[in-house]
């Protein structure tokens, strides 16, 4: 590669990247982490079913419409623990046997994977799956409490992905699906394509396969936007995704954030881009982190839309993740829809241009620009110029669209920076809701999906502040679906393994009015009444709370905390546990008012030494309590007191008890260590390994083979041959020795030995 293309990489990068590194937010930490044994969410699974990541809101019929492998489930919307019904559809036996026969496997490649759920003007809904790398689709419809899948089956390649891995995204404008998935087997040929219902015969309008129009893509999601003046027809779709970049010379494939769009009447050119799309144009997302010198990788996107407001006030929430294996930074960042708009109508385009004969370089064009606008859509401008359809758009509008369908300039997010940063787990989902509070002010809170299956929950004010992060499934599992019921006032979660339903707050889980009104949380108030920390839409009373952190205003800490009885035994460490109610906190402990130094945060550890005749111990009185700190000041709350005594006549007791049962069980070992010795001398006798006082003719019976050989050989040699000591061998060694004459019972030293090292094994 040639360095000057590779340092122009460079060039272009590290100065979005090191952007606003000094007024950058910082690493939000959640001020409360609830595991999941404590998130009161509602679940469903069933047996041997899994993958349940395509979900359809269907509020009409107070359903949640799931897809999984091989199966449909129609929920209740209220409780989705409640199945109401569902519906197979797996793949033909033949199907699955020409899946495999093409090397993908057949216990998880080769099943109907539904990847994508819709609902049609009629109130059916259009369904499609993989199909074992054959994707389908079919119509379903929900009547009388059940669900049935129609026939005919369409063909459902280039509106489902082959591959249940593979990402997607589509969406259903008046019966007409838009979908952005692959074309073939292979994965090979990405197409972002339209699928007329109203008039099919039509024929589909896609993408051009080439590098410069998708290269290699993982598409997220898109977005309708019905932008187009009265009486005009330049509504648009959105979609955003990923791809390698083909602007940028770099040593290894280099990934970047896009949006592109395409226009509703699009009906592809007469001569040049025939079933092709005129007005695909696209643009990079930048979302710059700070000390990241790569760009992020978009993973998901929300549009909110007031509909009070003109659609170009409409905003795009999108999360990122770092493409580098070093960072673990994910990333928030929000564009308006009038930046996005104005790039694409406005901005300026890249083109490519040869470098050294070798090599392309994409560059600012800086030619004319031919009339009417490459990938505008057909609207008053050009009905008046006798331009009614894209069919009508000269070859060179059309053939500049072809080769440049890249705009120069990147989307700069709202504020220039990402609206929040999290170290950790992966971010993957949103969904951002409006919520009113008490003050009467309108916020934005987030709802973040991360891939080790936590729900974030985060208030967009002046600054970033992470609510909460919810442990929804054990084990962890990556999010892959988030929908929101504005008539239940419910999230709705999928994963590989179950859906979760878990309402937007659940105040209770703060127990006094400081951790309630620190906690920010625009649905909850502290009743003064009652109190408790409640949901503000449930409520009628007066209510606490503040979107600042300011609990001044609470009546006081919070009920009195009454203390938990402990003793301590000399000689003892004794250790007081103190549940921080709060992450931002810090624990401060006091031992009779009078504060700890160096408190510590996993609990305070007594160590008591002191004997019976010394007053001086660590008995007395000990609170630990939360300090916390918002914009409005300091507050100090008590978790938990502690009466700490020293317990003198209970050691005593347990003192004498254990001596007594020592004693005792040294009583107890010695006589069942003299019964083992006893037993195991018996059983060596019975087998014969130590033998009986020393049977001099068995002896000489069982002498070797060679002795006897030697006695025939030379039957003429007197007995003086005999050992030169009075020994006596039983072929287990030497015995003991005669001491006057007299001949002791034979115990040969090896056996002895050899009972004297199993009796020590025995007994260690």
């Amino acid at each position: 590669m040639h360095p000057l293309l590779s340092l122009s990489v460079f060039g272009l990068l590290l100065p979005t990247a090191l952007m606003h590194v000094v007024d950058s937010p910082l690493d939000c930490i959640p001020r409360r982490s609830v595991p999941s044994n404590s998130n009161n969410a509602l679940l469903f699974w069933e047996e041997g079913v899994f993958n349940y990541s395509a979900m359809l809101l269907r509020e009409d019929l107070d359903l949640l419409v799931v897809g999984a492998r091989e199966a449909v489930f129609a929920l209740d919307l209220r409780n989705i623990s409640k199945k109401i019904t569902s519906v197979e559809w797996k793949a033909s036996p033949k199907q699955v046997g020409d899946c495999r026969r093409k090397g993908k496997d057949a216990e998880t490649e080769c099943k109907n994977y539904i990847r994508i759920l819709h609902e049609m003007m009629d109130g059916k809904m259009y369904v499609c799956g993989t199909n074992a790398f054959d994707p389908a689709c079919k119509k379903m419809s929900y009547v009388d409490g059940n669900l049935t899948l129609m026939e005919p089956e369409d063909d459902g390649k280039g509106k489902c992905p082959f591959d249940p891995f593979q990402r997607h995204a589509s969406i259903m404008i008046k019966n007409d699906l838009y979908s952005a998935t692959s074309m073939n087997f292979l994965g090979s040929e990405p197409v972002l394509m339209l699928s007329p219902h109203v008039n099919p015969q039509s024929g589909p309008i896609r993408t051009e396969i080439k590098s410069s129009w998708l290269y290699d893509p993982n598409f997220v999601s898109m977005a309708s936007m019905p932008d187009s003046e009265k009486g005009n027809n330049d509504d648009k779709v959105y979609l955003f995704f990923s791809e390698t970049a083909v602007e940028f010379d770099y040593y290894s494939k280099l990934g970047v954030s896009r949006v592109a769009r395409v226009c509703k009447g699009d009906e592809g050119g007469r001569r040049t881009l025939q079933k092709k799309w005129t007005s695909f144009l696209k643009a990079s997302l930048d979302c710059p982190v700070p000390g990241s010198q790569l760009p992020y990788i978009i993973q998901d996107s929300y549009r909110w839309c007031d509909p009070s407001l003109h659609w170009k006030e409409c905003v795009f929430y999108a999360t990122f993740t770092s493409q580098s294996h070093t960072s673990e930074i994910s990333a928030v960042c929000a564009y308006h829809m009038s930046d996005i708009s104005k790039q694409f109508s406005e901005g300026k385009y890249k083109t490519p241009a040869p470098v050294e004969t070798s090599y392309i370089k994409w560059v600012t064009f800086s030619g004319e620009v031919p009339q009417p606008r490459p990938g505008a859509c057909i609207n008053r401008e050009a009905t008046n110029s006798e331009i009614k359809t894209t069919l009508d758009l000269p070859d060179k509008t059309l053939q500049f669209i072809r080769d440049k369908p890249l705009m120069d300039q990147a989307i700069e997010p709202i504020g220039g920076r990402p609206l929040l940063t999290h170290k950790g787990a992966a971010f993957t989902q949103i969904i951002v809701k409006q919520v009113q509070a008490l003050d009467g002010e309108k916020y934005k809170v987030m709802f973040i999906g991360t891939d080790q299956g936590k729900l974030l929950k985060a208030l967009h004010n002046e600054e970033m502040f992470i609510i909460e992060e919810v442990q929804l499934f054990t084990p962890p599992q990556k999010i892959k679906n988030l929908k929101f019921s504005n008539k239940m006032g419910q999230i709705y979660v999928g994963s590989d393994i179950s859906v979760v339903q878990i309402p937007p707050a659940n105040c209770e889980r703060s127990s006094t009015c400081f951790d309630c009104v620190l906690s920010r949380d625009p649905y909850c108030g502290w009743d003064k009444v009652e109190r408790k920390c409640v949901s503000i839409s449930s409520s009628q009373s007066v209510l606490i709370q503040d979107m600042k952190g300011n609990a001044s205003h609470c009546p006081d800490a919070g009920p009195v905390v009454e203390p938990l009885t402990r003793n301590i035994r000399p000689g003892r460490i004794l250790k007081l546990r103190c549940p921080s109610p709060s992450n931002l906190a810090k624990l401060i402990w006091k031992r009779n008012g009078i504060p700890l130094p160096h408190s510590p945060e996993d609990g305070l550890l007594i160590l008591d030494n002191s004997d019976d005749n010394n007053n001086n111990n660590n008995s007395g009185s000990y609170s630990c309590l939360s300090v916390e700190k918002s914009k409005a000041g300091e507050y100090e709350t008590v978790v938990v007191n502690y009466e700490v005594g020293i317990s003198l006549e209970n050691t005593a007791v347990t003192q004498a008890q254990c001596s007594g049962q020592s004693h005792s069980g040294l009583i107890v070992a010695v006589v069942v260590l003299v019964v083992c010795l006893v037993l195991l001398l018996t059983w060596r006798v019975v087998k014969r390994h130590i033998n009986l006082p020393c049977d001099r003719t068995k002896e000489k019976g069982e002498e070797p083979q060679q002795t006897r050989d030697l006695e025939s050989s030379d039957a003429s040699e007197p007995l003086a041959a005999e050992k030169p000591n009075n020994h006596t061998n039983t072929g287990d060694g030497p015995c003991i020795s005669t001491v006057n004459g007299i001949e002791p019972p034979c115990f040969p030293v090896a056996s002895l030995k050899r009972v004297y090292f199993e009796i020590k094994f025995f007994i260690f």
